[in-house]
């Protein structure tokens, strides 16, 4: 009996190989032979119960380790902390965690938000505590111990740890796509801002929230994702995606399970700083309240063709937004507030249930797109929501380049700010910001396309349903949604029940 296969699944319909399945690895595979054949499928699976050492896993796991280690090599000359001739512009090396050391009084045993205020949300003040009056304790009174490379260092251990681990739980969340990981593994961004600043806090607890809520464990996931929230912000908008396919899936109870557990945990971890030190614990809010643009952003690119049109004796409406702060949140947080009623309307009315990743991805990028800022650093929030969601190599390196570029132009700006000579002119920081926003766009369109028209997710070659989606796999929709839903195309496949 003849079978008919998947191009890029193996003969088992399960493992991905991208050489058959992504057009644009296929591509570059010919440098090298072409894509993967039979035979070396074969070689794949030897016969006989034989375990190969060089697993997709593992060879996976080896790059993200590597990535990390040149990490932390291109951070290398910056941690001494003696930043002389603003080598840490020069060289590309400057990390908060090195300098804020020092600017929050780690370095002099201050204990985070009872004797110094914190611009960070909660965990991730006492995470740097919880590193960082060790390194003071050990090194007090011990000249030899550079108390700051040592912050750095553990820093750096403790955050590569949570990246390899958010590694693994991509492997775990694409057991068939295992190739998939290595979006993330090889990134250029993960190479270049991994311990910038403490994201991998937030990115490595909110990875683990949703594989919990993938395994059907919506209090498990609700409890992660919110101390993923206390660490970052950005982990809590996760939330919106789930409840609104929950409610397209009538699987409304664990949705809200997950919320009120992951209120619960933001409640539970800021409620010790927010009681006793209220003005130390409320500085994070106060500096993102009264922050005004920063650079790379959509408002700062206005800022600039503000001073290219018009009358330059006037201010621009982005210059003006500038003076005008409170006007400038309130339209930043509308915008963001429009684009994710835009992705609900999107979820129900697509002609199949979107899936979970595809939904957070789009509402992350559209929080970025929008923000008054947009740190270098941040691109790792969107990792592996890209993977996740649309785990193609094209778009993926056109959006790293933009990435790359716009690291060295910020870097370029760094230097110009701290000697009063321009490295470049400031048009270039402008091309390199528009790259950097137009690319995280296209993204977004190419998952709306995909979401609009199932049959070309490359997930969906796979997976039945959704993997991600914990109780929502494989669940049909609600009976009410038919008069919302988009109809499908005969081409497009149907959900399936999810297997065990």
């Amino acid at each position: 009996m003849s079978t008919q296969s998947t191009p890029g699944i193996d003969d088992a319909g399960t493992t991905d190989h991208p050489s058959r399945s992504d057009g644009f690895v296929r591509g570059i595979s010919g440098v090298i032979g072409g894509p993967l054949g039979d035979h070396a499928t074969a070689l794949d699976r030897p016969a006989g119960g034989e375990r190969r050492f060089w697993t997709a896993v593992r060879i996976v796991l080896a790059l993200a380790c590597l990535t990390l280690a040149l990490h932390w090599v291109q951070k290398s000359p910056c941690q001494d902390g003696a930043w002389q001739n603003n080598v840490q512009y020069t060289r590309l090396c400057y990390t908060d965690v090195l300098a804020l050391y020092y600017a929050e009084g780690l370095n002099e045993g201050k204990v985070p938000y009872r004797d110094h205020p914190v611009e960070y949300p909660v965990l991730t003040g006492y995470f740097m505590g919880a590193l960082g009056l060790p390194v003071h304790a050990l090194g007090d009174g011990d000249p030899s111990i550079n108390q700051g490379q040592w912050f750095y260092n553990l820093n750096a251990l403790v955050l590569g740890a949570l990246a390899v681990a958010t590694v693994a739980v991509i492997l775990a969340l694409r057991r068939r796509r295992p190739w998939d990981a290595a979006l993330f593994a090889l990134a250029p961004a993960l190479l270049l801002t991994a311990t910038v600043n403490w994201d991998l806090l937030a990115i490595g607890l909110a990875a683990f929230g949703l594989l919990a809520w993938a395994r059907r464990q919506p209090a498990v996931a609700g409890v992660l994702l919110g101390l993923a929230g206390a660490a970052k912000l950005w982990p809590l908008f996760l939330l919106g995606p789930i409840l609104v396919l929950a409610l397209r899936a009538e699987r409304i109870r664990a949705a809200l399970i997950a919320i009120g557990t992951a209120i619960a945990a933001v409640v539970l971890v800021n409620l010790p700083a927010a009681r006793a030190y209220p003005e130390n614990w409320d500085r994070f809010f106060e500096l993102n309240t009264t922050r005004p643009i920063d650079w790379g952003t959509l408002w700062y690119i206005g800022r600039y063709l503000d001073g290219k049109v018009g009358d330059p004796a006037r201010l621009g409406p982005f210059e003006w937004l500038n003076v005008n702060i409170g006007t400038l949140n309130t339209i930043s947080y509308a915008l963001f507030g429009l684009a994710c009623l835009g992705v609900a309307a999107l979820a129900l009315r697509a002609p199949r249930r979107p899936r979970l990743a595809q939904l957070a991805f789009l509402v992350v990028a559209a929080f970025l797109i929008f923000s008054k800022v947009w740190s270098q650093q941040f691109v790792l929030w969107l990792l592996p929501l890209v993977v996740l969601a649309r785990p193609k190599w094209g778009a993926f390196l056109a959006w790293q380049i933009a990435e790359v570029c716009y690291f060295v132009a910020f870097y370029g700006e760094l230097l110009g700010a701290a000697t009063s000579r321009p490295v470049f002119p400031e048009g270039v920081f402008v091309l390199a910001s528009t790259l950097r926003l137009t690319t995280v766009v296209v993204l977004c369109v190419l998952v709306i396309r995909e979401i609009l028209h199932p049959e070309q997710d490359a997930v969906r070659a796979n997976y039945p349903d959704d993997p991600d989606g914990g109780v929502l796999d494989g669940a049909p929709d609600a009976p009410w949604l038919d008069r919302w839903r988009r109809p499908a195309t005969t081409s497009e496949p149907q959900p399936q029940p999810a297997t065990t």
